[in-house]
């Protein structure tokens, strides 16, 4: 059964969920599957993989939501479990080391380019550029900027400090517009 009240946190449904109330984890899953395939399709860029990722993610967080930290956010968690199933997933299919996922292309974009995303024109060229980052500061701007979270939140997620995030946003912004610039991009 679905939670009746849509203002009821995600905390506070897993506490509910871990007390027996199975049914609930439900609405947990309908208000992070769309954000979470979202995500992993864009780290990933296969729609088949990222269902079974997402699934794959629904499940590990169900059999952990015990040891699930109530001090922290319930999205930066999951969002941190989806990113590691995704991660592993990419391994597995390319047999990538650890070394070699750092060489993954990623995608973001800075400010002025928002203006210009609603033109599907520019979007394609937009995107075509986000591709040609490195993966962690393309991963970085997808969750800042695609996902809305906040500093905090990329930094439990992707485990690095608050302030690295910082520094990848403001790289990756510098970088973009070398590459838009490069590919006749115009602002």
């Amino acid at each position: 059964m679905v939670n009746d009240n849509p203002d009821s946190t995600d905390e506070s449904i897993v506490t509910s969920v871990v007390a027996g109330d199975i049914d609930l984890y439900a609405e947990i899953m309908a208000r992070y599957e769309p954000k979470l395939h979202r995500y992993v399709v864009f780290l990933i860029h296969n729609q088949t993989m990222a269902d079974d990722i997402v699934q794959d993610t629904f499940i590990k967080a169900y059999r952990n939501l015990k040891g699930f930290n109530q001090k922290y956010k319930f999205s930066s968690w999951i969002y941190r479990i989806a990113h590691n199933e995704a991660i592993n997933a990419i391994k597995k299919e390319r047999h990538m080391s650890d070394d070699d996922i750092d060489e993954l292309p990623d995608t973001s974009y800075d400010q002025r380019i928002e203006d210009i995303v609603d033109s599907t024109i520019l979007k394609a060229h937009v995107n075509g550029c986000l591709e040609k980052l490195d993966s962690k500061y393309r991963e970085v701007v997808q969750l800042i900027y695609f996902e809305h979270m906040k500093y905090e939140e990329v930094s439990d997620i992707l485990h690095i400090p608050t302030s690295t995030v910082g520094v990848w946003i403001s790289r990756a912004k510098t970088r973009l517009k070398e590459i838009c610039k490069q590919r006749g991009v115009k602002r």
